[in-house]
């Protein structure tokens, strides 16, 4: 089982998506993860921080972007404030609270310069989203305005990391100050859309999906004519990223609608929020139609009936029994 980040709560799964009574799902890989919301421990959150420039520890090796870094122990008392350097500035998207971001990180404990966690060892970055409850404070108010592309350093007293509790598991004291070195390679909003290539559609027989790229909801054209009786998972836009895996978790934009109305029934555009889940937690359609596909891909998925909810749609969604679902799907980032 891959080792889970200790900055992370359980991703949010998709109701409309669930599988009908199927029990496999996330909450075991979350089990050995440490949750950091201010929830978790019934106390309010806090204000937010000030932000100053420091003090911060020198980087000593590793001083590239997406180069694992090596972090001197602190000199002196740390701030009680949020200390912010931003150490390579890039030039790619900026980053605003609420979006996911994907990134390299590495963390250890001021006063000792002890590493409790880094991706690069684990050679995968992270993808999560800056909101309340899904990861800690600190993170939230040193990123947003940062650029993807760049490398910041920034330094959490307690009140904005784990709190008076710590993490035992992590081996962080209440009265630990953190320090992260954080490579944002990319970020991800309510906006985002598929990169890649446009594949032709040729098949008459299968729903037209839009090519567009602008965050807006592509359209799906249902042809006349019988639905396919098998699973169809076609490139609409074919991305440049890894392969998805069975047991991945994604981050995705989609719309879904019923082949024999074209009502939709579900979509992010619409409620303008994206969508993370496991593979493992969804209907066999869309974890056959997505495993293989690369990253960065518009995907087009019919579904028949029995790889989707078959005589058994969910209360209020507006499927009828028996229904061949279609969707779009872009694939903007494993997790």
């Amino acid at each position: 089982m891959r080792r889970r980040s200790l900055l992370i709560a359980v991703p949010a799964g998709l109701a409309t998506l669930a599988a009908c009574g199927d029990d496999k799902s996330d909450s075991s890989k979350a089990s050995d993860s440490a949750s950091p919301s201010a929830s978790s421990s019934g106390t309010p959150a806090p204000p937010a921080p000030k932000v100053v420039d420091g003090p911060l520890p020198a980087i000593t090796a590793g001083a590239k972007l997406g180069e694992k870094p090596t972090v001197a122990k602190g000199s002196g008392t740390p701030s009680d404030k949020l200390a912010v350097k931003t150490v390579v500035a890039g030039n790619g998207t900026t980053v605003a609270e609420g979006d996911y971001i994907q990134a390299h990180y590495l963390g250890q404990i001021y006063a000792t310069a002890k590493v409790f966690d880094n991706s690069y060892d684990r050679k995968t970055p992270l993808v999560i989203q800056l909101a309340p409850n899904s990861i800690i404070d600190g993170w939230r108010y040193a990123l947003p305005g940062k650029k993807a592309g760049s490398r910041v350093e920034f330094s959490i007293p307690p009140t904005w990391g784990y709190g008076k509790e710590g993490n035992t598991q992590a081996g962080i004291k209440g009265t630990d100050t953190l320090v992260f070195v954080v490579d944002i390679q990319d970020t991800f909003n309510a906006k985002s859309s598929a990169k890649g290539k446009t594949v032709a559609q040729s098949d008459a027989k299968l729903p037209k999906v839009g090519t567009n790229t602008d965050g807006k909801a592509p359209s799906i054209e249902i042809p006349k004519g019988d639905a396919p009786t098998k699973l169809v998972s076609e490139y609409v836009i074919e991305g440049d990223g890894d392969k998805v895996a069975a047991d991945s978790t994604l981050l995705v934009q989609y719309k879904g609608v019923v082949w024999d109305s074209g009502k939709e029934f579900d979509s992010t555009y619409g409620r303008k929020q994206l969508a993370s889940f496991s593979l493992q937690q969804v209907v066999k359609g869309w974890a056959q139609g997505l495993t293989g596909k690369k990253v960065g891909s518009r995907v087009l998925i019919s579904i028949p009936p029995k790889l989707g909810y078959g005589d058994n749609p969910p209360a209020g969604s507006g499927i009828e029994k028996d229904s061949t679902l279609v969707f779009t799907v872009d694939i903007l980032a494993k997790m």
